[in-house]
């Protein structure tokens, strides 16, 4: 019989929940602690526009345009936090240890259940200020953005947490060659802060060559800039091309990270071997 897998997904919600709720002040430092971050991150942005119009000339990333990129940076990235990094980050210790296998006895698809394990229910804290963010700034832009573009909006905001899961799955799954997979979050971090910024500001004879690398090798610089543009500017200035790149390349990034994931397990040998 075939498991329930939204039932399967809604006890591991509601595990994760009690779990978070048990230490409950360990749950409000960790949020206290992701705002912090994000309030950062905004002064540093306020502090610039105070200098300057535009994030880099003729880019058209004005403040408020701005902030709408980054409360999508902020969607996205608290998305993929609050599904996968915890289980992504305990992934190179399962096959290290060889506690892989008792993923591997239960009847579900591996990939889902090492996939949506544990909630990271702290991350949701920094969805909240995202939407406060995205609303305050999409009533400063010089034009309201009709229901078309927030529909196409949430669907290439799922298409950033599709690209962005896909690299993460990808490189746990890299465990099983290497052994040990600790780096995984460092580089993580390297990695994605290319997608933090508009892709605009990559020009020139160094910044080109890295736009066109982030874009079409590992299309991390779509996750946030096609969502944004979309709802930042009105439709006829989107360069619709990308918006269907964006599309494809998040269904391949699935496809081929599952075909790793499984090539992985197939030479992943048990603690028992």
């Amino acid at each position: 019989m075939q498991p329930n897998y939204f039932a399967v997904f809604r006890e591991f919600a509601r595990n994760s929940l009690v779990r978070e709720m048990t230490f409950r002040g360990n749950f409000i430092l960790d949020c206290i602690s992701s705002l912090s971050w994000v309030f950062m991150q905004l002064g540093l942005y306020l502090v610039i526009f105070e200098h300057t119009n535009q994030l880099g000339d003729g880019t058209g990333w004005s403040r408020w345009p701005f902030f709408v990129f980054l409360a999508t940076t902020l969607f996205v990235n608290s998305l993929v936090q609050f599904f996968f990094m915890t289980n992504m980050e305990e992934l190179s210790d399962l096959i290290r240890t060889g506690n892989l296998d008792f993923a591997l006895l239960k009847p579900i698809d591996t990939q889902f259940l090492l996939s949506m394990r544990k909630f990271e229910w702290s991350s949701l804290a920094n969805l909240v200020f995202a939407a406060i963010l995205l609303g305050v700034a999409l009533t400063h832009l010089d034009f309201t953005p009709t229901p078309l573009q927030m529909l196409l909006y949430v669907f290439y905001v799922m298409c950033g947490v599709a690209l962005l899961y896909s690299l993460m799955i990808g490189l746990g799954s890299i465990s099983v060659w290497l052994g040990r997979n600790e780096s995984l979050y460092d580089f993580w971090f390297y990695i994605t802060n290319f997608s933090r910024y508009p892709m605009e500001i990559y020009s020139g004879p160094f910044g080109t060559p890295l736009r066109l690398a982030f874009t079409f090798a590992v299309p991390i610089l779509l996750v946030a800039n096609v969502p944004a543009r979309l709802m930042a500017w009105p439709l006829a200035s989107q360069d619709w091309r990308l918006a269907a790149y964006a599309a494809v390349a998040s269904i391949v990034a699935l496809v081929a990270s599952r075909k790793v994931f499984y090539k992985a397990l197939d030479a992943y040998r048990s603690a028992s071997s």
